[in-house]
């Protein structure tokens, strides 16, 4: 009966906030969740709408007339189109996801945005295997986080070698602190941020649990770590608040 009970309270649905419900050590992207994703994502990140705009301002260094750049992970693609509104013409812009729901969405939204930008594309593809373009600019927003660390160095080798030389790579992350006495602070401002944004309690800890095992970040020095095998020398945090940082990486 014991036993029942503890598979019970495993396996039953856990509600996330702003309409996602998902389960125990299961968080999906795909599903329901992207219709609901940018006003989670929006609430869940701090500085979610900055980072954007420092991408954005970011990218004018990069960008040339004839440029093709990738956002890795691009979920519904807000950033996407922020950065092919900005960059019209020739330049050629390609959100990539996993889920084909994201791109279902994203497509939505592109459709309608007046006047729509023609030069943004959303396809439904895995990072460790597209094909990628010689590149101007390559952004990973809170991606590669998900991506399974025996194979994010990976990811992050594939990148570095589809840049042109002096293309960028932004990679923006949640990640761990140095020590655990560091990361319980950390923890405890990020759960009280949660908190300030209107999250309930249950809510907070149902989201940590449907994430054991598939948010792996990690610490600030394993990313530029990671970063530095893949062979990008030049690498600055551009961006931190708390547990969250933007990364900076030219070839």
């Amino acid at each position: 009966m014991e036993e029942t009970l503890q598979a019970q309270s495993v396996n039953r649905p856990l509600i996330v906030g702003d309409g996602i419900v998902t389960g125990n050590a299961s968080w999906s992207f795909g599903g329901d969740t992207a219709r609901h994703f940018e006003a989670h994502v929006s609430k869940s990140v701090p500085r979610y709408a900055d980072g954007h705009s420092i991408v954005l301002g970011l990218s004018d260094f990069f960008v040339k007339r004839d440029s093709v750049c990738y956002e890795i992970g691009c979920s519904t693609g807000a950033l996407t189109r922020q950065l092919a509104q900005r960059h019209a013409g020739s330049v050629r812009w390609v959100g990539i996801d996993i889920e084909a729901n994201m791109i279902d969405q994203a497509k939505q939204y592109l459709a309608q945005m007046s006047p729509q930008p023609d030069n943004v594309e959303y396809l439904v593809g895995d990072a460790l295997t597209f094909e990628y373009e010689p590149s101007d600019l390559i952004v990973a927003y809170y991606t590669a986080q998900f991506i399974a660390p025996r194979v994010r160095q990976e990811l992050i080798n594939r990148i570095h070698q589809s840049l042109n030389w002096g293309g960028a790579f932004l990679l923006f992350e949640k990640v761990r602190a140095p020590d655990a006495r560091f990361q319980d602070i950390a923890s405890g401002l990020y759960v009280d941020y949660k908190l300030e944004q209107g999250y309930a309690s249950d809510e907070i800890i149902a989201k940590s649990k449907s994430l054991k095992g598939v948010l792996e970040p990690f610490s600030s020095q394993g990313n530029v770590d990671m970063l530095r095998r893949a062979g990008f020398a030049d690498v600055m945090t551009i961006f931190k608040h708390v547990c969250f940082e933007g990364f900076f990486c030219i070839k």
